[in-house]
């Protein structure tokens, strides 16, 4: 596949009946809600879980999402979902990628990006990054270079 940046993180993805709306596509929300599942797989892929989160009071919260919907798809279409961490400043904020490939043809049907923060569980406010999540996150972030279009 013509991923963006190297070596992502894939969850394949096929669109359900109940994916499907009323123009008889996926479902823009899917499509956001497959995001938030490859983000928490890559997490604990990397070695933090929801467990994790939760016993360090801290967690990667979702700043700002955008996402380019750039084609339509169907249900039963085979799709692959790939994720990156593209950005982090080790204190506070991370950004990661979303790309999602049509298995057929190979072209690319979405494109996001979050920018993250690191927050305090207990009370909502941001907070410097704990040892664990340094440890865990920052060797992940593959280098940004313009993205291959």
């Amino acid at each position: 596949m013509d991923w963006d940046y190297p070596h992502p993180f894939t969850l394949p993805r096929v669109p359900q009946a109940a994916d499907i709306d009323g123009l008889n596509h996926t479902n823009n929300a899917v499509y956001v809600r497959w995001c938030e599942q490859a983000g928490w797989a890559h997490s604990e892929a990397l070695g933090l879980t929801l467990g994790d989160y939760r016993r360090l009071d801290r967690a990667m919260a979702i700043r700002r999402g955008e996402y380019d919907y750039l084609l339509p798809t169907f249900a039963g279409d085979l799709l692959v979902l790939g994720t990156w961490l593209v950005a982090g400043d080790g204190k506070l904020a991370m950004e990661r990628r979303f790309q999602l490939v049509r298995e057929s043809d190979g072209a690319t049907v979405l494109r996001g990006r979050w920018d993250l923060v690191c927050i305090e569980l207990s009370s909502g406010r941001p907070r410097r990054m704990p040892q664990a999540f340094l440890d865990a996150y920052m060797g992940a972030v593959v280098p940004v270079t313009a993205p291959r279009r």
